[in-house]
């Protein structure tokens, strides 16, 4: 089976199988759901061994529905790491609602993500009240950086998910400590279907380098910035040019704030700043590409990006 096999429209619909289920090799579509910068991208890439989903301290980091994919003797896991589910105020939050709704109304497990360190909240019940949308899919606890919490509190935390819903399974885990990490790709696993392997054994992911480094610059850039910033800045790349006689990678790319007062502080005194989120995304960009990398980046304007249905479809929204 090659890539091409493998669904590709973003929402989870199977690929039709060509051959039968061998034993009780199983293979299906989970989404990890929650409040943002609960650990979603963060346990993706753990799971799938390889960064894979951007991650940063900033809510609303992850912006499409980015498919991971975890191999395992038992079974094969393809993880579609979403947006954060909230409450939007602005069209470019309706389109990343839009992809979490599309997303689960097709996939066979959600594991809803809740950190160890945090009371439940309103944004927790209301995430566990639009649950009731997708019937189709099985429901599974995910209680998420434990390593930050005491002993007592993580039982009290258990206590209180178990008492949202009836759940298929509870699994308190670390992404960053890799606790219980095993445990959680058991259950996952034993939830869905049985199936031949969707995707060859090597693939990892389904997002073309493209994607994936516009997503590692917007990781950099997201670096150190306010707390508004974060959801103003958007990458898009004009050129890859592989020079081959250098052992070197150039690329342009494009970083767009919605105003100039962003912008300024993006370049920061001198071009220091962009010169760091720069330097912090080469360092991400060489281990995918295999080369040294040029990277050439400007910083533009699109005022108010985030509200025009144009612009946001000239970002790729």
């Amino acid at each position: 089976m090659t890539t091409d096999d493998a669904p590709r429209d973003g929402t989870g619909e199977r690929a039709a199988a060509t051959a039968e289920p061998h034993g009780d090799f199983r293979a299906g579509f989970v989404s990890f759901v929650g409040r943002p910068n609960v650990g979603k991208s963060t346990l993706t890439n753990a799971l799938v061994g390889e960064k894979v989903a951007i991650t940063s301290s900033k809510p609303q980091t992850t912006r499409r529905a980015i498919r991971g994919i975890a191999h395992q003797k038992a079974g094969q896991l393809i993880l579609v790491d979403t947006p954060g589910m909230h409450r939007p105020r602005t069209l470019l939050g309706e389109r990343l609602n839009a992809i979490v709704q599309d997303t689960l109304g097709e996939v066979d497990v959600i594991g809803f993500c809740l950190p160890a360190n945090e009371k439940i909240g309103p944004g927790d019940r209301y995430i566990n009240e639009q649950l009731e949308s997708f019937p189709r899919a099985k429901k599974v606890a995910i209680v998420t950086k434990i390593d930050a919490a005491s002993r007592p509190a993580v039982a009290e935390q258990l206590l209180a998910v178990s008492a949202l819903r009836d759940w298929e399974a509870i699994v308190p885990i670390s992404a960053t400590s890799r606790i219980q990490l095993d445990t959680l790709t058991t259950e996952l696993i034993r939830l869905l279907p049985k199936s031949v392997p969707l995707y060859p054994a090597d693939a990892v992911t389904e997002e073309v380098l493209e994607d994936r480094i516009s997503e590692l610059i917007r990781e950099a850039a997201l670096e150190g910035v306010s707390e508004e910033l974060p959801h103003s800045i958007a990458v898009t790349l004009d050129d890859i040019i592989e020079r081959d006689d250098k052992d070197l990678v150039e690329i342009y790319a494009n970083l767009f704030v919605e105003r100039d007062s962003q912008k300024g502080i993006i370049i920061g005194h001198q071009g220091s700043r962009l010169a760091d989120v720069g330097a912090r995304a080469r360092a991400s960009i060489e281990p995918l590409v295999g080369k040294q990398v040029f990277l050439s980046l400007r910083v533009k304007v699109a005022k108010e990006w985030q509200r025009d249905p144009k612009q946001l479809g000239r970002l790729g929204f």
